[in-house]
């Protein structure tokens, strides 16, 4: 899948790239985050000609939530794909314009775009018959049970903080919109696409989709993105500079250019949980296991280092 010239790239953004723990999500605290963020990428990205960007969602959902539910007896509130697709939008116009103004500054004329996206999932999928993700946010147990009983949703609690809705994750399958985004990154422009996992659709028997009530990894959704553009490398970014081996333990070791196969078997003696690195893990075997060159995971500040193969963890056939 290699390229004579410049290779094409999917990066992956953690959280923190646009929100951190700390704060309340004003759109002041996630501008500036965004900024940060776009100000490290761009430097790299002048060196890439074709670059596709992904990011995650959860936070801007919730709070999406937490509107419908306060102002539900004044405007309709929206189901969760639709919520899913307000949040790719306000992501999107903070990282297109912000990227696009760190580039400028560097002396370099791009176009940024974001393309919302919906992502196939299979009706079928057994996610369907085990909500796992967590959305919106906390209530208390009389809250749960009425919405368990009249809407037929899945309510979990969480020792300390109450109860909380969850829905399903099912499998991403594919990429509506690929054409659409090599069309772009073929013109020269850099795409914003898939964001918070794309937005979870089925297929109709008559060819239409359906927007269902699920949340697709990120990880996951950002692996397919990649595979479905035919893209060289997967950069996943978070907030460790490379994945370890018996992390938190004194004989954990740093993962750095390592081979698919050897991955999998530490994955299969359980040294990627799945509430952290393991989705991330899996989506760069997947990655690589069905083409591509090469899946790395490292911090947003080594992403630079990490593409000249001099930090990180880098998985490769």
């Amino acid at each position: 899948m290699g390229r004579t010239l410049k290779k094409r790239i999917v990066v992956a953004l953690g959280g923190n790239a646009i929100l951190r723990s700390n704060e309340r999500g004003t759109v002041e605290e996630q501008l500036r985050n965004v900024r940060e963020t776009c100000g490290r990428l761009a430097s790299m990205l002048t060196q890439w000609y074709q670059v596709v960007i992904t990011h995650g969602n959860g936070p801007q959902v919730g709070n999406i939530l937490i509107q419908n539910e306060a102002g539900k007896d004044k405007v309709p509130a929206m189901p969760l794909d639709v919520c899913g697709a307000e949040s790719q939008g306000l992501i999107g116009y903070m990282i297109q314009r912000s990227l696009r103004d760190e580039l400028f500054r560097l002396g370099k004329t791009r176009t940024v775009a974001s393309v919302v996206t919906q992502v196939i999932v299979d009706d079928n999928d057994q996610a369907f018959h085990r909500p796992t993700k967590p959305v919106g946010p906390f209530y208390d147990k009389g809250y749960a049970d009425e919405q368990m009983r009249t809407k037929g949703e899945h309510w979990v609690e969480q020792q300390g903080k109450g109860w909380r809705k969850v829905v399903p994750s099912p499998e991403p399958l594919e990429i509506v919109e690929t054409e659409a985004i090599l069309s772009l990154i073929n013109s020269g422009i850099i795409v914003v696409a898939s964001g918070g996992g794309g937005i979870p659709v089925i297929r109709k028997k008559d060819g239409g989709l359906d927007g269902v009530e699920a949340v697709i990894d990120k990880d996951l959704a950002a692996q397919r993105l990649a595979r479905d553009i035919e893209a060289d490398i997967l950069l996943i970014l978070t907030d460790v500079e490379s994945v370890m081996l018996r992390f938190g333990q004194p004989d954990q070791a740093v993962l750095r250019d390592v081979s698919a196969v050897e991955v999998r078997r530490y994955q299969e003696e359980g040294h990627f949980p799945d509430g952290s690195m393991g989705p991330k893990v899996e989506a760069a075997l997947r990655f690589v296991e069905s083409g591509g060159d090469a899946g790395i995971i490292t911090s947003l500040s080594s992403a630079h280092e990490a593409l000249k193969g001099k930090i990180g963890t880098r998985i490769m056939e």
